[in-house]
């Protein structure tokens, strides 16, 4: 049974998908020199989803940089 849902949309219209606890969910935004890799989780010991966003050097590949790690804590 699904846990995450995540879509895109572009010039070729909308997709989705499913992650469920196991296999998380991971997306990817790049332009040539920049982008961006957000990944979301479920973490076993504290039973909470778990969200990890980080910039990259895009399509060019190489650096990244973790912004952070977030759990719906830091919403309050």
């Amino acid at each position: 049974m699904a846990h995450f849902y995540g879509g895109v949309h572009g010039s070729r219209g909308e997709a989705t998908r499913l992650g469920d606890k196991k296999s998380g969910l991971t997306t990817f935004a790049n332009g040539w020199g920049l982008g961006v890799d957000v990944r979301i989780r479920y973490c076993e010991e504290t039973k909470e989803d778990v969200v990890s966003i980080a910039l990259t050097s895009g399509s060019n590949g190489g650096n990244s940089k973790l912004i952070g790690v977030f759990t719906a804590k830091d919403l309050k």
